[in-house]
């Protein structure tokens, strides 16, 4: 589903039993797996299934239709669909099914049964990376993955090296098994089978830089002839490339929101304004980008902290206080509940001054400190609307917080002058404090006003702040897990996940 796949690639395979092959046949492989990619559960004697993209509008665009399965409660569709992945983009998806039951090409001419809905962010960020809609194969039925091409007039054939992302193999299972099949292809389609061998990812990983060698067996062959040892032999070769897309699998994303509170927000100059009919800029940025995060986020639960604030009873200024009121659960449910805490906030604190960023960022910091093994990844969304006014500290706990599986999303908003600000972003040139330079690139930021929509247009302003503040997080995240040696480890099964309190 995503433009840089993990790779099965330079594999060379070939079939050597001179007994078996001759020049006439025509090898062929077959790799199946245990993983369906869409299977639909439908009480209908055949059926279609078209695929559908969406924009910010939702005006669908048509991108693909699987084959027709006919005479079955459980098709399971063995098309495969690409679609190039964006983190930092809502990619609204929309699944239209239909009984095929004439021979029209008009997919109109078809009885419509329904049609379901989703992001692809939403099946990128699913357990084990499956969205389930009435949809699953888990009943250790074999579904094909690839094919390759037919090689003709060669005793050892040795087919085209492909590509496969791991997630499409095995869906992440390093364990689950993968089964190929060698058939001598016929040109009228009665292809005669020549035998099979199972292996699995973990397996092929191992012959990484070299060789795996499996043998071909046909048990029925193996059956009739006493002296049988196997229909040949087929050699394999593995490189790997760990992408933001697999890598996302082994780890819990998490989105931690805030807000820097100040100003008045009963005035109608306030940012902070709690206008009935529209969203300030504050709510619009934490809409925006939290809305991506939270389909990568497996809990849903977001820490929430505000900064800027005197809070009751006894007015005491604070830079790092939970929005949700609890000291000692700052969790939010969902980017909703993140709202509603803001709002909430707003009417209980009494906003003020000065915007400190440090105080915060260290304590996102302590939090990645202890989970450096790749099993968590932080990104911190901070929005402000004010000049920072411990920059020197700033600037020390971005540097620290460089080395920890951490990013540091900046939204200014309002009018401000943020020209201080594009030191933290460290595009050009790598923050430093006291003359150690950051790590890594972990902080962007970005002016709202920048993404405004002229027309007003609220929606589309969101959608291209998200496209761009989320853009880098891809390449961080990915830059920590190498130069740490951290590798993806297999999506959990459902029974293996930890048990979450949710109240979503």
């Amino acid at each position: 589903m995503d433009k840089k796949c993990a790779f099965l690639s330079k594999t060379r395979t070939f079939l050597s039993d001179p007994k078996l092959l001759n020049g006439s046949v025509y090898p062929k492989i077959i790799v199946l797996y245990q993983v369906v990619y869409l299977s639909l559960t439908i009480n209908i004697s055949c059926n279609i299934c078209s695929v559908f993209s969406g924009g910010l509008n939702r005006n669908w665009r048509f991108c693909y239709t699987t084959e027709v399965i006919d005479n079955t409660l459980n098709p399971n569709f063995v098309r495969k669909f690409f679609l190039d992945f964006f983190f930092e983009e809502k990619q609204n998806l929309r699944f239209d099914v239909y009984n095929v039951d004439s021979r029209s090409s008009n997919i109109s001419k078809f009885d419509f049964l329904g049609q379901t809905f989703c992001t692809l962010g939403e099946i990128i960020g699913s357990t084990g990376g499956r969205l389930e809609k009435s949809l699953s194969n888990e009943d250790g039925t074999f579904t094909i993955c690839h094919k390759t091409e037919v090689v003709k007039n060669t005793l050892n054939p040795v087919w085209q090296p492909f590509t496969i992302a791991v997630r499409a193999l095995c869906n992440g299972d390093y364990d689950r098994t993968v089964k190929v099949d060698v058939y001598d292809w016929d040109r009228d389609g009665s292809h005669d089978f020549i035998g099979e061998f199972t292996t699995s990812y973990r397996d092929f990983s191992r012959g990484q830089n070299q060789f795996n060698v499996y043998e071909v067996l046909n048990a029925k062959k193996k059956g009739k002839k006493k002296k049988y040892i196997n229909s040949g032999t087929v050699t394999t070769g593995i490189s790997s490339e760990w992408t933001f897309i697999y890598i996302h699998f082994s780890c819990v994303s998490m989105c931690v929101c805030l807000c820097s509170l100040t100003g008045n927000p009963s005035q109608p100059t306030s940012l902070h304004y709690m206008n009935p009919y529209q969203m300030n800029a504050y709510a619009m940025a934490l809409k925006a980008v939290g809305e991506i995060i939270q389909d990568y986020d497996s809990d849903k639960l977001f820490p929430a902290y505000g900064f800027g604030a005197k809070l009751p009873p006894d007015g005491k200024i604070s830079h790092a206080f939970p929005l949700s009121g609890d000291n000692e659960n700052p969790n939010c449910v969902g980017i909703e509940g993140v709202l509603e805490a803001y709002f909430q906030g707003l009417r209980t604190v009494q906003l003020y001054g000065p915007t400190n960023f440090s105080p915060v960022i260290n304590q996102v910091a302590r939090s990645a400190q202890d989970v450096t093994d790749g099993s968590q990844y932080f990104v911190l969304l901070m929005i402000t609307d004010g000049v920072i006014s411990d920059m020197v500290q700033t600037k020390e706990a971005v540097v620290n917080a460089a080395a920890l599986p951490m990013s540091i999303i900046i939204v200014g908003v309002g009018p401000a002058k943020f020209d201080a600000m594009e030191e933290l972003d460290g595009d050009e040139v790598r923050v430093s404090s006291r003359g150690r330079f950051a790590e890594r690139d972990i902080v962007q930021f970005v002016p709202f006003r920048d993404y405004m929509d002229q027309s007003g247009n609220q929606v589309l302003s969101m959608a291209r702040l998200a496209k761009d503040v989320l853009a880098e997080i891809p390449e961080q995240l990915l830059g920590f897990m190498k130069t740490r040696g951290i590798e993806p480890r297999p999506a959990l099964s459902s029974s293996e996940l930890p048990k979450l309190h949710r109240h979503i």
